[in-house]
């Protein structure tokens, strides 16, 4: 159950490092001040559009769809998540699974959303990156209702454009995409990858609903 709860509170947490409330600019060539300054305006948005979001909990993934991804490497967190398998698929496959797996992330981080109570994230100080290609820029997760959770987002430079993008979160050592890798790996080695592109779909396709919050 812990485990489970780390998943939602992270998926929450990594949240704040692509919405972007009111269209304000957000500078991608800081990997730091990018989270930070994303991660501020984060849950004013959210409470700015909580009566839509109860009247429709769907809104929350258009707003996944529309603020989280220009800031996550879909494509390379696809890629990780699928390990050897890469090699091993078509490549009509690999564009099927990336573009249902961007679909699938969106689902994901929407139903997160619906976990979603009042919880702030507060940063650990920057570090040099100058020299690197990926950085982790760490966080506390602060509930107030549970104890405080470590949370680390791994962040990568893209060659082409030199922005800084998220492909990946640690909450309390556990790993997004290791956790999918382990989930997808006995799947693809035993029916192949258009089986986990048909669980995908199947979660894509399930309804966003919100978590009842406890007395």
């Amino acid at each position: 159950m812990r485990n489970r709860f780390l998943v939602k509170v992270a998926s929450i947490a990594l949240l704040t490092i692509g919405l972007n409330a009111h269209g304000q600019t957000i500078d991608e060539t800081n990997p730091y001040s990018m989270v930070k300054d994303v991660a501020s305006q984060t849950f004013d948005r959210i409470k700015l559009e909580k009566q839509k979001i109860s009247e429709d909990p769907e809104v929350l993934r258009v707003i996944m769809k529309e603020e989280l991804l220009p800031h996550v490497d879909y494509k390379f967190s696809a890629f990780k998540v699928l390990g050897k398998y890469v090699t091993k698929a078509e490549k009509a496959q690999l564009q099927e699974f990336v573009a249902v797996f961007r679909e699938y992330l969106v689902t994901t981080y929407a139903v997160a959303m619906g976990y979603y109570d009042d919880q702030s994230v507060e940063f650990e100080p920057e570090s040099d990156f100058e020299n690197e290609r990926s950085v982790t820029v760490r966080a506390i997760v602060k509930d107030g209702k549970r104890p405080d959770i470590k949370i680390a987002f791994k962040v990568r430079k893209d060659r082409k454009t030199n922005e800084w993008k998220a492909y990946d979160m640690v909450a309390e050592g556990i790993s997004m995409l290791s956790s999918k890798q382990s989930e997808f790996e006995s799947i693809l080695r035993q029916q192949g990858i258009e089986k986990v592109i048909e669980l995908m779909r199947e979660k894509i396709e399930q309804p966003i609903s919100l978590e009842k919050k406890e007395a």
